[in-house]
């Protein structure tokens, strides 16, 4: 059972690593042949993970998205880098995302491998925004995805503004129109 289970945490690791595997390079990679590769698929998708079959002569398989975030696997430098971003949202206590960030990191701590913890746990990283006389700006998660999505899909924005007299509303002046290219953050500040 143990080679089963190794041989399946393989298999998922090669699948995150590209977009997609034939079934006889899956089974040249894991030394197996391409009925155990079928079997061993189905027993993924039983565990939760959507794994994607695509037929003819460009298939092969596919992890797919799935509705459910099912167990993850990350090497040794993808944890460390996990770590070090979610230590650095969770230790802006102005950031919306702050508190979700340290209770992800709480929950990838417990469970990464002795050998992995005792480094992450040497590493603390705190960031340090430079002297500014403005408070930092919050930005809900709703907010942050919906315009993400919309840089994503390079869709036209619409909006109120007001700049620092609220006069700007009461005036009627038109809702802003932008293409935004990137969401920054800078400075305790959202940028379009």
């Amino acid at each position: 059972m143990a080679k089963t289970s190794a041989r399946l945490l393989a298999l998922l690791s090669l699948l995150q690593t590209r977009r997609d595997w034939s079934g006889a390079l899956l089974a040249d990679r894991l030394g197996i042949s391409l009925r155990t590769v079928r079997r061993d698929v189905d027993r993924l998708r039983e565990l939760g993970y959507s794994v994607a079959a695509v037929k003819g002569p460009d298939g092969g398989y596919r992890l797919s998205t799935g509705a459910e975030l099912p167990p993850l696997l990350f090497d040794d430098e993808q944890a460390l880098a996990l770590t070090v971003a979610l230590q650095i949202t969770a230790s802006r206590p102005d950031d919306t995302l702050a508190e979700p960030a340290a209770r992800a990191l709480n929950t990838i701590s417990q469970v990464m491998p002795a050998r992995l913890r005792h480094r992450i746990n040497a590493l603390q990283v705190t960031a340090v925004e430079p002297p500014d006389t403005r408070p930092p700006a919050t930005v809900d998660s709703d907010t942050l995805f919906t315009v993400s999505a919309a840089v994503h899909a390079r869709e036209i924005l619409r909006f109120d503004y007001a700049s620092g007299d609220d006069n700007d509303q009461a005036a009627g002046k038109p809702p802003r129109r932008v293409e935004p290219h990137d969401v920054i953050t800078w400075g305790g500040r959202w940028y379009l």
